[in-house]
């Protein structure tokens, strides 16, 4: 029967959690780092690097945000990451969390205190329970180092289908703490539905072991355990989120129910630190169908995904991805003649397992569907990626993507500007119509790309110096426009420190107090992943 009472279990005996808390409230703030890196080597064995020339190597992740760190913890086990946890939330100091340092959102980006990274937090050893369809996984693990393990373990009959494009470097950990998605449509494109159970550090350095269906909040309130018999209130949060593909804030509840694996998983390290879990699996398909094709505009791409969505009544999480290529991605790929026909501006990417079906007969229904959707599309203009070669000069082109928008605005001396919005299908070509006419009104250069299925595209704006502040004028537009029109300012990147005022144009500040809330009853100082979602 679920509970809403959290009785958190100690990793360090109570003298040992007494001795640290004294020690350190005797040498409170980042002032007394150097003392509390002499008792946590000490007694814990602990090291606490303060050596700014090896630190500075962890302070920075891909937002390219600038970071800072006063010391850097490396712990090698959970019991370490506790006694970290423990003795920065008894000295005020702040604690940034860092996995693999491939979010775009600067959540990983410290600003002072202690920088903890999971890297080495690799043991004990992936096990797979395939008659379960689980894996359970340390949370410093890369997400493809476990999704091959799974593969070999399993002979090939189980698979992860979660797959972000950072998969080769993003952790495990880091992908649950940002409920990373990747080419799958729908819900199940995310990690959140596969998180079975998990291993959930508080910031005071405490553990929830919780497993999905365990821990539900009753009220809009789970209750926390002192250790001394006593319990106080955590309220979760409440506000309205809309329901399409959402990486925008922690997860919410708005009838007040919400399971403590939903309540972890997308809450950026806010709440506390995941250093293990127990994932789902799925079986793995006979095989999958690669399909390419090239369509003259946008319109006509539109008017495809529309049908897709009639075809499959909404419902696209059968497809392992319904990807866009869209206006001027032409101009910025590799190999683009070798896949788009004659003078086609956009191209569309369908990836379908194969289950109950043979390949022939699944190309078969999409040319059929094709036809009827009227969007122009001929037989000689589809292209079967049905070699390993010709998916890898595929892959290998969609990731030049990025990279080519990179070196061009690293040439102009500027950055790149890129949206990470969603919105409801019916909203869709109202989206677009608007995104496109204000970044042409603005003479502004710009590629699109994304995935089309949860209509959830990048406009990656290219600005010149002289445009920068157009440029970021423009961002602000759209992210306001998604929301105006019932959707979200991230579909997979997250918040972090980056996106908070995206956060705040989406939901309003009664979203942010709610958050807010929530974060002051477990780290009443602010001191765990401060300044990700909203500012201290």
């Amino acid at each position: 029967m679920p509970a809403n009472r959290l009785v958190p279990q100690l990793l360090l005996t109570p003298s040992e959690r007494e001795a640290l808390a004294g020690f350190a409230a005797a040498h409170r703030g980042v002032g007394g780092l150097p003392a509390l890196a002499g008792f946590l080597k000490e007694r814990f064995g602990i090291t606490l690097n303060l050596e700014p020339e090896i630190i500075v190597g962890f302070a920075a992740d891909s937002s390219n945000l600038p970071g800072r760190a006063d010391a850097l913890a490396r712990p090698a086990s959970e019991r370490e990451c506790a006694a970290v946890l423990a003795a920065c939330f008894a000295a005020g100091v702040p604690v940034t969390l860092s996995g693999g340092r491939s979010n775009l959102t600067g959540s990983a980006t410290p600003s002072g205190g202690v920088l903890l990274s999971t890297a080495n937090l690799t043991a004990p050893e992936l096990q797979l329970d395939a008659a379960a369809r689980t894996v359970t996984a340390p949370a410093g693990i890369l997400l493809e180092d476990m999704r091959r393990a799974v593969e070999r373990a399993s002979g090939g009959k189980l698979v992860f289908p979660v797959d972000p494009t950072s998969r080769a470097e993003a952790s495990v950990g880091g992908a649950i703490a940002c409920n990373a998605s990747g080419f799958t449509p729908g819900e199940t494109g995310a990690m959140r539905p596969w998180v079975q159970a998990l291993r959930f550090l508080l910031p005071d350095g405490r553990l929830v072991a919780a497993r999905r269906g365990e821990l539900v909040s009753e009220g809009g309130v789970f209750l926390l355990d002192d250790g001394a018999g006593h319990a106080r209130e955590l309220p979760v949060p409440s506000y309205a989120r809309p329901r399409i593909k959402n990486a925008g804030g922690p997860y919410s509840a708005e009838d007040g129910r919400m399971d403590f694996v939903d309540f972890a998983v997308g809450s950026e390290g806010l709440f506390g630190l995941t250093t293990g879990c127990t994932l789902r699996l799925a079986e793995a398909p006979a095989d999958y169908l690669d399909l390419f094709f090239s369509l003259p505009d946008e319109p006509r791409a539109v008017r495809f995904l529309l049908a897709v969505h009639a075809k499959l009544k909404g419902d696209l999480s059968g497809l392992a991805a319904l990807e866009y290529f869209g206006v001027n991605c032409r101009r910025h790929m590799k190999h683009e003649s070798r896949f788009f026909r004659g003078a086609d501006q956009v191209g569309i990417y369908i990836r379908e397992p194969l289950r109950d079906k043979d390949m022939e007969t699944a190309a078969g229904e999409w040319l059929e569907l094709m036809a009827e959707a009227e969007c122009g599309v001929s037989d000689d203009a589809v292209m079967v990626l049905d070699t390993a070669a010709l998916r890898t000069l595929f892959m290998e082109a969609r990731h030049s993507l990025p990279a080519n928008a990179l070196e061009v605005v690293q040439h102009r001396g500027t950055f790149t500007i890129m949206t990470d919005t969603v919105v409801p299908p019916p909203m869709f070509s109202a989206f677009l119509e608007f995104t496109h006419g204000l970044l042409s009104a603005e003479g502004l250069d710009y590629v699109s790309f994304g995935h089309l299925g949860d209509c959830h595209l990048h406009f990656t704006v290219l600005p010149e110096k002289a445009q920068l502040e157009r440029a970021v004028g423009a961002y602000d537009a759209i992210v306001a426009k998604s929301a105006e029109l019932g959707g979200v300012y991230s579909g997979e990147h997250g918040t972090g420190k980056r996106k908070r005022q995206d956060f705040l144009r989406c939901y309003g500040p009664a979203a942010v107090e709610d958050v807010r809330r929530t974060k002051l009853a477990l780290d009443p100082e602010l001191l765990l992943n401060r300044g990700n979602v909203f500012d201290v």
